[in-house]
């Protein structure tokens, strides 16, 4: 499971009335008891959508589609009012309409309106608003014994414990008989409960902080190996950002916030560590992976590079098509609009409510650096196919060459 946090970073956007005061976004507002986090738009409401895809998006539906096949994945169904087979169905059919259409935009636009609906988020004020942040996966020295310098564990998911076997959501502690909240972040980094469950260990507390806000790596291990890891579970506690604790006491600039500025402070203030990392209660354990299913997102399977999303998987409908519309970081700290189909197919703990979406970079430092700066509003779509539709299109997918989809290539 490949969890997805939020990197806080340089580009904030507001907008600014002339005679009013402004009032600070709340992205991770959750949405009131009962509400849904999307809404059905009228056709004169439709966005634009992109004029082509590539060979990605195809790979990254393929995934979905098949993921949809494993009787698992009916338990998170139905959600926000979709079906399962409501939501496999979408994507399959927008996968074959755009292949087949070739970029003829109008023959898809036509499709679309006859057999699909478009449904917005709801955004964190009500009015879609949606804050994109971007993840990746990073490639980390490492060791798998203690030494001088690799001193900072990545654990492994403790045998205490305990999930809901069919939700995965944490659960607690077993202690005895009963079952607790899992200790915090402070009670397991300063007490030494899980030693002897280290996976590997790294040169640095923060690093080893950052791997666990991206929720996977690549690592480099000492004796010229390699490994993947990815996530196997947290604590179970509530995800609190250090970044904008540090922006919050004065410490860093809002403005000028990125996940280098951060790693500078606690360079030159290295007594503030634990002061800060200590503030966010959420501890996450790591497992090996099979390099070929790395990184692997929440639904078991590898994301794709600018094809993958994570949202909040309580409130949004897990693997289907989406279409985002935002900024992302450009040349000489500029930006350009970014408007493209991806795939809901990640979640995290600092990813929750209708406001919040990370889009998935890809592995490595290029990666690093743009999703360290992304960081825009925008707007969240979904396209879901017409109740009608459904079971014509669900024979359609059968009968289907599932490697054309797969590849995009004719």
């Amino acid at each position: 499971m490949f969890r997805i946090f939020i990197i806080h970073v340089c580009l904030v956007l507001f907008v600014v009335g002339c005679h009013r005061p402004v009032q600070d976004p709340e992205y991770a507002r959750p949405l009131v008891t009962g509400a849904s986090a999307l809404r059905k738009l009228t056709l004169r409401q439709w966005p634009a959508f992109p004029l082509q895809v590539d060979s990605r998006f195809y790979q990254a539906c393929q995934r979905s589609i098949e993921w949809f096949e494993k009787p698992s994945s009916r338990q998170f169904f139905p959600m926000a009012g979709i079906t399962h087979e409501q939501a496999q169905a979408s994507v399959f059919a927008l996968s074959r309409e755009l292949y087949t259409a070739n970029g003829h935009v109008p023959s898809v636009e036509s499709v679309l309106k006859a057999e699909f609906d478009v449904y917005e988020s709801v955004g964190w004020d009500g009015e879609g608003t949606v804050l994109f942040t971007g993840y990746y996966a990073p490639i980390i020295q490492a060791s798998r014994v203690q030494t001088s310098k690799f001193r900072y564990p990545l654990y492994k998911r403790p045998p205490d414990l305990v999930s809901d076997r069919s939700t995965g959501k944490v659960l607690g502690q077993r202690v005895g008989d009963q079952i607790t909240p899992y200790p915090t972040r402070r009670v397991i980094e300063t007490t030494g409960m899980l030693g002897g469950h280290e996976l590997v260990w790294l040169s640095g507390q923060f690093e080893a902080y950052i791997v666990q806000l991206q929720g996977s790596a690549r690592i480099r291990l000492t004796d010229g190996t390699e490994m993947v890891v990815g996530y196997a579970a947290s604590n179970g506690r509530d995800y609190t950002s250090v970044a904008m604790q540090l922006v919050a006491d004065g410490k860093l600039d809002k403005n000028r916030l990125t996940q280098s500025s951060v790693r500078d402070y606690f360079v030159q203030h290295p007594d503030q560590v634990n002061r800060y990392l200590h503030r966010n209660d959420r501890y996450v354990f790591f497992a090996q992976y099979d390099p070929t299913n790395w990184p692997a997102g929440s639904l078991g399977f590898a994301v794709t590079p600018m094809r993958s999303l994570a949202t909040d998987k309580s409130v949004f409908p897990r693997g289907g098509v989406t279409l985002v519309a935002t900024q992302m970081p450009g040349k000489g700290g500029a930006t350009r609009p970014f408007r493209h189909f991806m795939l809901d197919q990640d979640t995290g703990g600092a990813i929750r409510a209708a406001g919040r979406a990370d889009l998935y970079m890809g592995v490595g430092p290029l990666a690093k650096r743009y999703a360290g700066r992304q960081y825009a509003e925008g707007r969240l779509y979904y396209l879901i196919l017409k109740p009608q539709a459904v079971d014509r299109w669900l024979q359609k997918m059968k009968a289907w060459p599932s490697n054309i989809v797969a590849s995009g290539s004719r």
